[in-house]
Parts: structure tokens; C-alpha cells; sequence
């Protein structure tokens, strides 16, 4: 049977790390947008590296998500855009956070357990069809729980061995490849914030799997709680040296997610982390790019060389607010009715991580088409200012994570 991608790459960083003392990080972009798919691949032809694409349901999924897209046509979009660029290292297409109530609009309309897991697992089943190289097994959370009441390890394990038994069933009746698995979560509700539990995990996991009749099946990335979440950005390279030994006597990596705008990246590989997740950064790499734009159409417009600007910043942050998407972040002292009543930092904040979720509402889209050929009429390269933006953070992990020229090692 033919070695899954993911694991032919592990396996390398781990031949290289032996010979060369060098450690490695393989880096997962979180594809929020056409501009973050395309930044990602150029990014890694210009670092010779392999890239991995980390996708939720949120983004796509069989409803298209709030990119507009379902499994199928985004490994067909990426295919195609590597293929403009002629990528020649691997292209690795993976699952995030697959699980119960993870995908928002499970949550939104308080689905039973069995609808929602009925739900994933046909995501999983449509993400193995349309070709994904590895699946994140994440049930990790419960509404049906009381408020500050952590899920159960034990519930945890066996409905991470249910869904894995559930795709590798219908991967071997149908013949698929095979593919990768990652298990756990960093949130504290998931329970792997200790050692003791995280082996419990392991442990239910392996004898489970085992009783299942998938013995044979095991999950290459254990995601850790290393310092990281959405409001930190200081990596623990202690405790991820800690999790990355235990997690070695199972076989598996630790991977490390909310890895965005982290102080400390170089520290991943030494500290033995075998992947990290980066996702809401690039979305503010990418409004940073556009207000960049904005300004220098208003320039522009001063200087009579623009007839109608493009208003795209009022229509974007409109869009944003009506999405009521930004409700999703809203700490304890604001007030989630009135948006205009949050200060000005935080207002900023909730605005470009929120924008992921309306790139594609037609009038964004319109209004940024009118922003490009504002200035591409003026000689100006538009869309490349905006993947530049977005490049240059990716450089930083590629180089960070020991990866710039890695694809020449692999075959």
C-alpha cells in the first residue's frame, strides 16, 4: 500500500534530522481566501518547501462554507492554481478540526448529537472522495454540557475511534488511498493540557482503534496545547519538548495550532513540533494589503487619475458588521447589539478577523474588482500588492520552520 503523503514527509524530516541534526516543522496555511491560496503556493516554489492546506467546515463543506466551495471544487482550485504556477513539491490538502458542533452552523442551530455527527461524518466521506491527504478527528466539543463542565476523556476517545472507524470503513470498501489522521485539540475542553491525560487519550485511542479492527491505522499529528490560542502569541517551547517526547513513543508529532503572528516561530522545530497551523493572520495580512490599496486609490482620486473610487473599505466593514459573525469573539464587557459601541482597537481587530467570512458576498467581491482596475488602470499592480503582504508572513514560517529547500530531499 502506498505510503500516505504526509507521513513519506514526517518520516524524511525525521531521516534528515538524524543525519543532519537540522528538526523540521511542516507549516499548515488555513485557506480563508482565493489571495491566501495563492500566496501559499508562491510562497512555497520560492522556498522549494512542501505545503500543507489546513481547511475547517466552516470554510467548505458540502453547503460551500463561506468560501463558496465544497470539497471537490476546492482540491480542484488548488490543483489548478499549482498548476498555473508549475509547483513541482508536494501539495498536501487536510481536514481541520472535524468534530461535533465545530462547524458554526451546527452550534447556531443546536443540532442533536446524532444529526451532527451524522453531518461530519459526511464531510469526511465527501473530503476523502474529493481527495484530502489528511483528516484532523476533533470531537472534542459538547453543547450538551453545562456551562464550564469539561468533556470526558474517555467521550473523547471513543468518538475520535468512532469517526476514524467510520472513514476507514468506507475507504477500504470503496478502495480509496489512504490517508493521515490527527487527533486532539489545544482547547482546554478537549482535556490534552496535561501529560496524564494526554497519555490517557493516547492510551484509549490505541486499545480502542486496535478493538475496532484498526489496529493498523494511527494518527501522525497529536494536536498539543503549547502556549498558543487565539488572544497569545508566545510559543512554550518546554512543554512542547514535553509533548513532542511523549507523543514519540506512540510513533506520532505533536502539532501546534493558533501558531499566527507567534513571537517565537524558530523555536517550533527545536523544541521537536512537527507541524503548526497559521490561519487568522493571513486574513489580516490580506485587509492590510487592501487598505493599502484604498489609499493609494484615494491618492488617486486627489489626483483626478480615478473617476468613481471603489468605496470597498465602508463596504467591506459593512458587510462585516451585518454578517454578525464578529459576535463569535465578543469578550464580557461588550456589548454584542451594538458594534459601534466596542472600542476603537478592539472594533479593528473583530473587523480583520472577521472579513474571512465575507470575501465572497457579491458586493465585497464587486467592490474590490472596482478597487483592482481602479489602479491597474493606473499601471498598478493590485492583487500582487495584496499576496505580497500575505507572502512575506509565510516567508517567515517556511524559513522559521527549516523548510526553504526541503523539496529537493523528497522524492
Amino acid at each position: 500500500m502506498k505510503k500516505p503523503i504526509v507521513e513519506h514527509i514526517l518520516e524524511k524530516i525525521k531521516e534528515e534530522k538524524d543525519k543532519t541534526g537540522i528538526s523540521r516543522t511542516l507549516f499548515a496555511a488555513c485557506p480563508n481566501s482565493i489571495s491566501v491560496i495563492k500566496a501559499a503556493l508562491n510562497s512555497a516554489k520560492r522556498c522549494d518547501s512542501p505545503i500543507k492546506f489546513a481547511v475547517t467546515l466552516n470554510q467548505v463543506d458540502s453547503d460551500g462554507g463561506y468560501t463558496g466551495m465544497n470539497q471537490s471544487e476546492f482540491v480542484k482550485i488548488i490543483h489548478r492554481e499549482a498548476e498555473a504556477l508549475d509547483i513541482k513539491g508536494p501539495v498536501i490538502i487536510a481536514l481541520d478540526h472535524g468534530g461535533p458542533w465545530l462547524k458554526d452552523r451546527h452550534r447556531l442551530e443546536k443540532l442533536s448529537y446524532e444529526e451532527t455527527m451524522r453531518q461530519v461524518k459526511q464531510s469526511m466521506i465527501n473530503s476523502l472522495k474529493a481527495g484530502y491527504d489528511l483528516l484532523h478527528v476533533d470531537p472534542t466539543v459538547d453543547i450538551d454540557l453545562k456551562h464550564g463542565e469539561l468533556i470526558n476523556i474517555e467521550t473523547v476517545a471513543n468518538r475520535t475511534i468512532e469517526l476514524i472507524s467510520f472513514v476507514e470503513k468506507y475507504r477500504r470498501e470503496n478502495s480509496l488511498p489512504a490517508i493521515s489522521y490527527e487527533v486532539g485539540t489545544e482547547e482546554v475542553h478537549g482535556g490534552l493540557a496535561d501529560l496524564k491525560t494526554f497519555n490517557r487519550f493516547l492510551s484509549l485511542l490505541k486499545t480502542g482503534l486496535k478493538e475496532a479492527g484498526y489496529g493498523d491505522v494511527w494518527p501522525c499529528f497529536i494536536v498539543g496545547k503549547v502556549g498558543t490560542d487565539l488572544h497569545t502569541t508566545i510559543f512554550d517551547p518546554d512543554v512542547a519538548e514535553a509533548l513532542s517526547k511523549e507523543a514519540a513513543k506512540y510513533g506520532s508529532v505533536i502539532k501546534g495550532h493558533y501558531s499566527d503572528n507567534v513571537v517565537n516561530p524558530e523555536a517550533y522545530p527545536v523544541s521537536g513540533m512537527g507541524g503548526a497551523n497559521v490561519g487568522p493572520e493571513f486574513t489580516e495580512n490580506e485587509y492590510d494589503g487592501l487598505m493599502e490599496l484604498t489609499e493609494i486609490e484615494e491618492q488617486l482620486y486627489q489626483e483626478d487619475k480615478v473617476v468613481i473610487k471603489s468605496d470597498f473599505k465602508n463596504i467591506l466593514w459593512d458587510a462585516v458588521i451585518k454578517s454578525g459573525r464578529w459576535k463569535k469573539w465578543i469578550l464580557g464587557d461588550e456589548n454584542a447589539n451594538d458594534f459601534y459601541s466596542i472600542g476603537e482597537q478592539r472594533k479593528l481587530w473583530l473587523i480583520k478577523t472577521g472579513c474571512r467570512y465575507v470575501w465572497t458576498k457579491p458586493e465585497v467581491e464587486v467592490a474590490r474588482m472596482k478597487l483592482y482596475q481602479n489602479l491597474e488602470n493606473n499601471g498598478i499592480k493590485a492583487e500582487k500588492i495584496v499576496l505580497s503582504r500575505i507572502e512575506k508572513s509565510m516567508d517567515k514560517y517556511f524559513y522559521s520552520f527549516n523548510l526553504v529547500g526541503f523539496n529537493s530531499l523528497i522524492k
